[in-house]
């Protein structure tokens, strides 16, 4: 059975504008609203750090993985801001720019690593740019058939994979060229990839989750979902898959041979699910939020196949959307409402919710 907590939040917070996204790293986390405004917090306090204003909107934020830089990217162009000193760089490119995502640094080489964060790969209409921490433009990927939608490193920053229209295509360091395409007729919303390279998922416009293996490019289609499936998430092991799509948040097992022939878990709790974000670490915690407000945590990973599970926990019920959610370390979740509200709640222990 469920428990509603009336745990209130570490700090809450309220900005002008309406969140779209979030993303935790350190000690700091980022907040994007729709009409352009960025705010960068300490996760402790609530505390502004740093802003800016990215004209024409945002559609996504992320901090690199030392907290040293963020990008931002939207209907317009991108930014970037260096935490050092504050600087801000926009580029206006009037291309849709929906994603950002930072290499990890073992992959990254060491004449960039000595300047800091590495690179960042931006969605950038029908190309993907790979810039330096700084916003220099290191390589593209040639142009796509359609608008690229999402994209993410893989094989620790040394692999991109990029979604758009029609396939997965990956590229190498300084490839323009795709060094392998895995093809699906669709429009790719969504792209997770198995920490461990095993696996590259897309949540697609048909309702359906399309998922090859990289080892020899087989293919397999979870389709059937009443709703387009918008939101896919890896946890750290590589093993569990949650996703949206439904009523139910589904959660898929990749451990062994993967999902082929088996049923997901079944997360029931949210009239529309609006965001998914795994706890760090391998107890298999999933927190997801709501268009009704709420905030469910659960055992993501427990009963059997089939199975409908129950929460662990719910945070109180608010009166605004659910726009994001984020971990900041294992022990704060970082909630972001529609209507502009911001808060962070102590989760304290690893292993229970």
């Amino acid at each position: 059975m469920s428990t509603a907590v009336e745990a209130p939040p570490l700090w809450d917070i309220t900005i002008d504008d309406a969140p779209v996204a979030l993303s935790a790293r350190g000690d700091l986390v980022a907040v994007a609203g729709a009409e352009g405004t960025v705010r960068v917090l300490d996760a402790a306090m609530g505390a502004e750090v740093g802003a800016l204003e990215l004209p024409g909107g945002a559609l996504g934020v992320e901090l690199s993985l030392d907290a040293g830089h963020l990008a931002a990217a939207g209907p317009m162009g991108y930014a970037l801001w260096r935490r050092a000193d504050g600087r801000t760089t926009v580029r206006e490119s009037g291309a849709w720019s929906a994603a950002a995502a930072w290499a990890n640094g073992m992959g990254v080489p060491p004449a960039e690593r000595s300047r800091g964060s590495g690179r960042v790969a931006i969605a950038s209409g029908r190309h993907a740019l790979v810039l330096d921490a700084d916003g220099a433009e290191l390589w593209r990927t040639e142009a796509a058939p359609s608008t690229v939608t999402d994209l993410a490193w893989m094989r620790q920053g040394r692999r991109l994979a990029v979604a758009a229209y029609g396939a997965v295509r990956c590229h190498e360091r300084h490839t323009e060229t795709p060094v392998a395409t895995y093809p699906y007729v669709g429009s790719h919303l969504a792209l997770a990839v198995a920490p461990t390279g095993r696996w590259i998922c897309s949540g697609n416009q048909d309702a359906s989750i399309h998922i090859w293996r990289t080892r020899d490019g087989s293919e397999l289609t979870m389709s059937g979902y009443p709703e387009k499936v918008s939101r896919l998430a890896f946890d750290e092991t590589g093993f569990w898959l949650a996703a949206d799509g439904s009523p139910d948040v589904t959660v898929w097992d990749f451990s062994g041979k993967g999902p082929e022939d088996t049923a997901p878990r079944a997360l029931r709790c949210h009239k529309t699910v609006t965001a998914l974000a795994w706890r760090p670490g391998a107890a298999g915690h999933l927190a997801s939020g709501g268009d009704d407000g709420t905030v469910a945590l659960w055992h993501a990973t427990a009963g059997r196949p089939q199975q409908r599970l129950r929460p662990a926990r719910e945070l109180p019920v608010d009166d605004a959307a659910v726009a994001a959610l984020a971990w900041a370390g294992p022990h704060l979740l970082v909630t972001a409402l529609r209507d502009g509200r911001v808060r962070t709640y102590g989760v304290p222990s690893r292993t229970s919710l």
